[in-house]
């Protein structure tokens, strides 16, 4: 395969842009969404009705509406485990979402995903991955089957900052930028790997620059403003979509801990303040307020509706029933493949080897 024309080495700020006063308070009622939804999966984990692991998008709101709003309806979505909020924005109904936290069968993925694995086809949502990074390579790789079968798709693979230390990230760049693969891959830094600082962890923290490695083109973009995620998206898809690879680092925060279970005490009371105090969430109300999109009244009504939406949907769940354990292997595979196990845990890999039958015989007295 022939290398397509290479990126310029050097990388540049993301561009801002302003939204329309329509899609401004569209990318506001999403975000309120996330914000809302996300409280409520809290709270059902809280109440042991969320199995597993739980990571929450509160305090990424802004940079997951502008990074899903750019996309066409044929694009492609890979993310970490991360997720519900990116499943929401790109149109997945609240209650199957719930419903899959749940592990119940009316769940977007029938309820065998759960919080970190859910998976729509429908909406070329391609899943969440709890092994950090295992969705680059295959992002990577459906961008391939892409240039290969000549479509005009997109693939957008979002990860947060520690996976860019994994050999998977490298190796993935590497190969998009050689064979010219229309990908973005979406680094959400905010700040903390798990407990660990950017800083502490990786030798260039401004992750963006590790592009330059691939002469890859690349940008850094406020995550907190929903516009300027918006027009630094539509750039990267666009050189992407003309053969160019893009790597964009969006600068964001985490409001609550790495998961649901974590309290978060290796952070300083300073350093929780000031990710409180640039809640996007906030921000963007504020703004649209400012120049007369939405009003005080409407912005409570806003509110008030996604507050019953999360109620609804955790509802739904609730009342959905729970997958047959029959159902367990029906969807590990899209097609069908010989030999698959369907061991049932417990269950013996070999079927148990017949008994010998001893004849016994009489003792002379």
């Amino acid at each position: 395969m022939s290398a397509k024309a290479r990126a310029p080495r050097t990388s540049t700020r993301a561009p801002s842009e302003s939204l329309s006063d329509g899609l401004s308070r569209e990318f506001y009622q999403r975000m309120v969404m996330i914000r809302r939804f996300e409280e409520r999966a809290a709270r059902a984990y809280a109440e042991a009705k969320v199995g597993g692991y739980c990571h929450l998008n509160l305090g990424e709101e802004a940079t997951v509406v502008g990074v899903i709003g750019a996309l066409d309806e044929n694009d492609y979505v890979y993310t970490n485990y991360r997720e519900h909020g990116y499943a929401l924005a790109r149109g997945i109904a609240p209650e199957r979402i719930m419903a899959e936290l749940y592990g119940r069968a009316d769940g977007v993925s029938k309820g065998w995903g759960g919080s970190m694995h859910m998976f729509d086809v429908a909406s070329r949502f391609m899943g969440g991955y709890g092994i950090v990074g295992g969705q680059v390579p295959l992002a990577t790789g459906t961008a391939l089957a892409i240039d290969y079968r000549g479509g005009t798709e997109a693939v957008v693979c979002v990860m947060g900052d520690g996976t860019t230390n994994i050999g998977a990230f490298h190796e993935s760049l590497n190969i998009a930028a050689l064979w010219g693969l229309p990908i973005v891959y979406v680094v959400n830094n905010n700040g903390l790997g798990m407990g660990t600082t950017v800083e502490q962890s990786s030798a260039e923290p401004e992750l963006y620059r590790r592009a330059a490695s691939y002469r890859m083109p690349s940008a850094r973009v406020d995550g907190n403003d929903p516009a300027a995620v918006h027009a630094a998206m539509r750039t990267a898809l666009s050189r992407a979509r003309a053969g160019t690879p893009y790597l964009l680092e969006t600068m964001t925060g985490r409001l609550k801990g790495h998961s649901v279970v974590d309290p978060a005490r290796y952070r300083s009371p300073d350093d929780t303040a000031r990710v409180r105090a640039g809640d996007p969430v906030a921000a963007f109300a504020a703004r649209l307020l400012e120049r007369g999109v939405l009003t005080e009244g409407r912005i409570a009504e806003i509110d008030a509706e996604e507050t019953a939406r999360a109620t609804a949907a955790a509802a739904f769940a609730e009342a959905s029933p729970h997958p047959d354990v029959s159902t367990l292997f029906d969807f590990t595979y899209a097609t069908t493949v010989a030999n698959d196990s369907r061991r049932l845990p417990g269950e013996a890999l070999f079927p148990a080897a017949p008994r010998p039958t001893i004849a016994l015989t009489e003792v002379p007295a």
